[in-house]
């Protein structure tokens, strides 16, 4: 009788000890879900299944985003889409995607419903911008002073200037709540590679600096100059620019890579819009992967002796066709006044400036 009494305490003496330690590794899970993560990582791979989302993202040991929390776990106070969107307010253009992401026309969102939430969030975005050679001295003060007018107006923000001559940093007198972090970077011979590794420079800025130090973070060329509020309804996970010139043209008239020995390549018939390598952003998290694997496959094609008709805005249109962006800024976002005039174009908010490729290009 005494042995079926201690074999009975015995078991709930273990279904005890077993309870609490389920209770307390669901509790430690759920308010540390960056080790659940760390959980499912592989070293060989350096790739993640997050299995809420069902989409693949590289996610090296150093990672701990700032935004990781929102990409992983879909909090209750997340801002839902038709709480800001309207895409049936333009129906002259295409305000949405097959898969459901939005492309964003001026008209199109709440501004009032945006700054709410983002205030509250009290988020910073970065902006990294290269200014190489001729490129510093041509473009660079006219983008920063224009930038410091228009980005993010009334939220933090951190510019990262990237330049081969720090002597020639223009002086700038910033507005409240913005930050210069300059950077100098080596000067390649040619544009071309100027503008290919690029993608490996934002990627080890990514892990250096910016994961520590914003939640969004866009990418942008420096012959460029805003003109208009470039504002928190361009926010998202992963975003992408539709280049002005392709975003009415059919998917076979895109000038994708079209050869196949190239990692960028892009068959004849698929595609879904032609994105531009002028403008690309998201979280860092986003971003760096996007980075990472752009350089990767340019890295491969220079191993073939070859590369890419676009260089990496080839590899960004790959990039982009395997892993959507969830959301799409409309060509006002970055637009091309020699397009001429468009009825689609209601607010530029982002222009081109004149290309001057004989002058900032030539090295010597």
């Amino acid at each position: 009788m005494k042995k079926i009494k201690m074999l009975s305490r015995g078991k709930t003496i273990l279904t005890c000890i077993t309870l609490f330690a389920t209770v307390s590794l669901a509790v430690l899970m759920y308010f540390n879900r960056d080790w659940t993560l760390l959980w499912m990582y592989h070293d060989k791979s350096q790739e993640i299944t997050i299995l809420e989302t069902q989409k693949e993202f590289w996610l090296p040991k150093w990672f701990s985003s700032r935004s990781q929390d929102a990409i992983v776990d879909k909090k209750p106070n997340t801002l839902q889409l038709d709480g800001w969107f309207h895409a049936s307010a333009r129906l002259d253009v295409s305000t949405s995607t097959y898969w459901s992401a939005p492309i964003v026309w001026d008209g199109t969102f709440k501004k009032s419903v945006l700054e709410d939430y983002y205030s509250k969030q009290k988020v910073t975005v970065g902006l990294t911008v290269f200014a190489i050679g001729k490129y510093l001295d041509k473009y660079l003060k006219t983008f920063l002073s224009s930038a410091n007018n228009f980005f993010m107006v009334g939220h933090k923000v951190i510019f990262y200037v990237l330049v081969d001559d720090l002597s020639k940093m223009p002086w700038i007198e910033l507005g409240p709540l913005r930050t210069f972090k300059v950077f100098q970077v080596n000067k390649e011979s040619r544009w071309q590679d100027i503008s290919m590794m690029r993608m490996k420079t934002i990627g080890d800025l990514i892990q250096s600096h910016i994961k520590y130090e914003v939640d969004f973070l866009f990418c942008m060329d420096v012959d460029q100059v805003f003109q208009g509020d470039y504002g928190l309804e361009t926010l998202d996970e992963s975003v992408a620019q539709l280049q002005a010139w392709f975003y009415k043209a059919d998917k076979e008239d895109f000038t994708y890579e079209r050869r196949p020995e190239s990692t960028a390549y892009i068959p004849l018939m698929q595609g879904d819009y032609y994105y531009h390598g002028a403008v690309f952003g998201g979280t860092p998290l986003r971003v760096f992967n996007l980075t990472r694997e752009c350089y990767e496959g340019i890295r491969r094609d220079k191993e073939r002796n070859i590369e890419a008709v676009w260089h990496d805005e080839s590899h960004l249109n790959k990039y982009y066709l395997r892993n959507k962006p969830t959301k799409l800024l409309s060509p006002e976002y970055c637009w091309d006044y020699k397009i001429g005039k468009s009825a689609d174009i209601k607010n530029v908010k982002l222009s081109w400036m004149p290309k001057e490729y004989d002058v900032v290009r030539n090295n010597s």
